[in-house]
């Protein structure tokens, strides 16, 4: 078993590189199909092994299973650009005008998780899954500007003008779990160690060349060669999770739990394009839950959860910053503030709070169902529309529904859907304040797994 387990484990990793996911900015909903099921929401109420990624110390709760789960993810993106008065004139840089949809519509993202009872009080796991993501493909448009000072505007093809344009960041977690729970299973804490892993491309972005922090720094001699079109390259890194869980009432129960940000080795082949030279680490955050259950079959959860994407300057950090970089027009030697510098413009993401309600059922002994709704205010404000073309994680609702069918050898399926309605954000172009850019994202999410008790 262990053995399986392992080569699972490997098998899960290689099929992590198609995982691309936009939920909460670019955390999920939920992990596991339950979760997903409620919309996220369940941190005191664990059903499955893979609660570990939400609240290590739900674990406790969990008797012992494998768990093998595969999620179809679909976001459906889109831009546009309106027309411009400037259209490359006066040093403005126009996309467009533009109407596209990204490419990359499917995306499979498998999970495995077991745990292990070692005695009425401890309890361990292991699981590997994804979170979070960003994949998009923009072939076609055109932008217009001018290639130099006095020149004449050129048009030329892509969406920034460097033909195809588009970012891929896939990540994946190797989770180990150790949870604790009282004589009385009254109260219960846990702690969990993570290995994440992220995979990065980025494509179409050579028009920004002049403003990276090594061109200025070369007095203009000298092209970036850490800014786009480099392939792929691998991110590792890791952080940990805590997480307790209290059960005074057998009626009701309350959870809180902390993940820290993911400390990641830099992106060296794309130094020239984040902050800090390459720094990409995952965010940290934090959930509050409780659950209430009126009567037995029925239980009430409802879920906070707070992602600090301030912390990561590369996420974090406003367009706005570009403006202070020296080859720009700005005065002074600032080259801290040109792409790769240590304040050097990001995605301009705040911070998101999200509220998560589901309510579950058992039906009878053979049928479990589930309902959930979260909500949240996207992370993209609408000054920062140019460079979220390529990360349009603007979705603020997502509303889920699914099932357990317990099966006669004491092994389960489980299924989840989930939809988030259609979320457009609009601003002007910060290159062009003549033009306005629209995004827009809905999305779809099939959940299907299988356990049984080991």
């Amino acid at each position: 078993m262990k053995s399986w387990i392992l080569k699972a484990l490997v098998s899960m990793t290689v099929l992590a590189a198609s995982v691309a996911q936009a939920t909460n900015g670019y955390l999920t909903d939920g992990v596991g199909v339950k979760s997903d099921g409620l919309a996220g929401a369940g941190s005191a109420d664990p059903q499955e092994v893979l609660v570990i990624a939400t609240n290590p110390a739900g674990l406790a709760f969990v008797p012992d299973r494998l768990e093998l789960g595969l999620s179809l993810f679909s976001p459906i993106r889109s831009y546009s650009t309106s027309s411009s008065l400037a259209n490359g004139y006066g040093g403005a840089f126009t996309i467009g005008p533009n109407s596209i949809d990204s490419g990359n519509k499917l995306f499979p993202i498998p999970y495995i998780a077991a745990n292990w009872q070692l005695d009425p009080s401890d309890s361990v796991a292991v699981a590997f899954y994804a979170r979070g993501g960003m994949n998009t493909v923009w072939q076609g448009g055109t932008a217009t500007f001018a290639p130099g000072p006095g020149a004449a505007p050129v048009t030329l093809p892509g969406t920034y003008g460097g033909g195809t344009a588009g970012v891929d960041l896939m990540q994946g977690f190797l989770n180990f779990t150790i949870a604790h729970a009282s004589l009385d299973r009254q109260l219960s804490v846990g702690a969990s160690a993570i290995i994440a892993m992220q995979r990065f491309v980025a494509r179409g972005l050579g028009n920004f060349a002049p403003y990276t922090e090594s061109f200025a720094a070369s007095g203009g001699t000298v092209m970036p060669t850490a800014l786009t079109n480099n392939g792929a390259e691998m991110s590792y890194g890791g952080g940990a999770s805590l997480g307790v869980e209290w059960r005074p009432l057998p009626a009701f129960s309350a959870a809180a739990a902390y993940t820290t940000k993911m400390y990641m080795s830099r992106l060296t082949k794309y130094a020239d394009l984040f902050a800090q030279h390459g720094a990409f680490d995952i965010p940290a955050n934090a959930t509050l839950g409780v659950t209430y259950r009126p009567v037995p079959p029925v239980a009430f959860d409802f879920d906070v959860q707070r992602i600090w994407y301030s912390g990561v300057p590369a996420v974090s950090n406003p367009i706005s910053n570009l403006f202070s970089c020296p080859t720009t027009g700005a005065p002074g030697l600032n080259l801290q503030d040109c792409l790769g510098g240590e304040s050097g413009p990001g995605f301009g993401w705040r911070d998101m709070t999200v509220f998560k309600l589901g309510v579950s059922w058992e039906l009878n002994e053979e049928w479990t169902g589930r309902i959930g709704f979260s909500h949240a205010r996207q992370p993209i404000p609408n000054s920062q529309a140019t460079f979220n073309i390529l990360a349009p994680g603007v979705v603020e609702d997502h509303i889920a529904v699914g099932f357990t069918r317990h099966l006669a050898n004491r092994g389960e399926f489980d299924m989840a859907f989930t939809y988030a309605p259609q979320k457009t954000v609009s601003g002007p172009n910060s290159f062009d304040p003549t033009q306005t850019i629209f995004l827009r994202m809905h999305q779809y999410i099939l959940d299907f797994a299988y356990a049984w008790p080991r």
